[in-house]
């Protein structure tokens, strides 16, 4: 079933990584009327705009900040389904600038929820983060804080026929400011090879993955739910050691000349991440390829049907659902895995 056919889509966020990924997938494998692509980065926006430029009719390139109300109302008119990827990601710059992520991450957001009712928008996607379990950082306080935003319009939203949901992704690899950007340019400058900590560990996807569990949650969500992929885990050190040997041989570099330097935990940075909360946990079932957590305001919760999920079962708690527990992906099964998501 395709579900955009002939429909309106406005992305936020829309010329970033997984933003301009998204809209290739759309325009390439559905047949949706117009795209609008919101962001503040015009230079992105026009590098987009030349690699679709076959698909030019269908796209709408939108100069626009989420903080900015009355431009997201215009941006927002006669659209049908929203995808929210804008945010304030990085953990660093949201621990040193909180209140520029309230701004953006909450505020921004709240701004996004309240147009989309005034224009009776069909779906409002929010993109999380597993960042937003248990948080320690501001930036995951605001994901968090964001989700509940989401659940909650479905409570208020009258008459106004919107699903709002979220979806939480893990590190997305690949992503414009990851890690393997980072490796690639210190290695390609003959810099040391920096990690803040050996043990620390990770959830990891690739960036069709994360579209795909956007597009497949948008086909089952009832509104309030998020979303959470099955993922992969990782102890970075491991990583890393992947990468170094895929870019020494890249950039004609001596493996043995490359050294990894450990320079400290960041502010607001965890040793490792968790899919969701054992709060969480407790309302929380699982599809073939997903997490489910159900809403805890009943006034939303009470309106879902578990029968429309395909497969449904109610979580294993006894599983591990975080990094700190699950087991990891051997140096083989990582480069497996690179390999797969079209990353090495």
């Amino acid at each position: 079933m395709n579900i955009f056919e002939d429909k309106i889509i406005l992305i936020t966020g829309g010329s970033g990584t997984i933003g301009s990924h998204l809209v290739e997938t759309l325009l390439t494998k559905y047949s949706p009327k117009i795209i609008r692509i919101y962001s503040r980065d015009e230079t992105k926006q026009y590098i987009l705009s030349r690699k679709l430029n076959k698909y030019s009719k269908k796209l709408r390139f939108l100069i626009g900040d989420v903080r900015d109300k009355e431009r997201l109302n215009r941006a927002m008119k006669n659209v049908n389904i929203v995808f929210h990827l804008a945010a304030l990601k990085h953990v660093g710059a949201c621990e040193y600038n909180p209140f520029e992520a309230i701004k953006t991450n909450i505020i921004g957001l709240q701004n996004m929820i309240e147009v989309s009712i005034d224009n009776n928008i069909e779906k409002f996607i929010f993109t999380s983060t597993d960042k937003a379990a248990t948080p320690s950082n501001a930036m995951g306080v605001t994901k968090l804080l964001g989700e509940k935003l989401v659940t909650a319009a479905n409570y208020y939203k009258g008459k106004a026929k919107t699903i709002f949901y979220s979806v939480r992704f893990g590190n997305v690899l690949g992503s414009r400011g990851s890690l393997i950007p980072l490796i690639e340019n210190q290695i390609k400058n003959n810099l040391p090879i920096t990690i803040t900590h050996s043990d620390m560990t990770r959830y990891i996807m690739g960036i069709h993955t994360a579209i795909e569990l956007i597009l497949e949650s948008l086909e089952i969500a009832q509104g309030g739910e998020v979303f959470v992929l099955k993922m992969e885990a990782v102890k970075i050190i491991d990583l890393i050691n992947i990468l170094i040997n895929f870019f020494a041989q890249k950039y004609n570099k001596v493996i043995e000349k490359i050294h990894i330097e450990e320079i400290g935990m960041f502010a607001g940075e965890k040793l490792y991440e968790e899919l969701f909360s054992v709060e969480e946990s407790e309302r929380t079932y699982e599809i073939d390829n997903m997490y489910i957590i159900i809403p805890q305001i009943t006034e939303v919760s009470t309106k879902i049907d578990l029968k429309k999920y395909p497969n449904l079962k109610k979580l294993d708690r006894s599983k591990p659902f975080n990094t700190n527990s699950e087991p990891l992906l051997s140096k083989e099964k990582i480069r497996e895995f690179l390999i797969k998501n079209k990353i090495q």
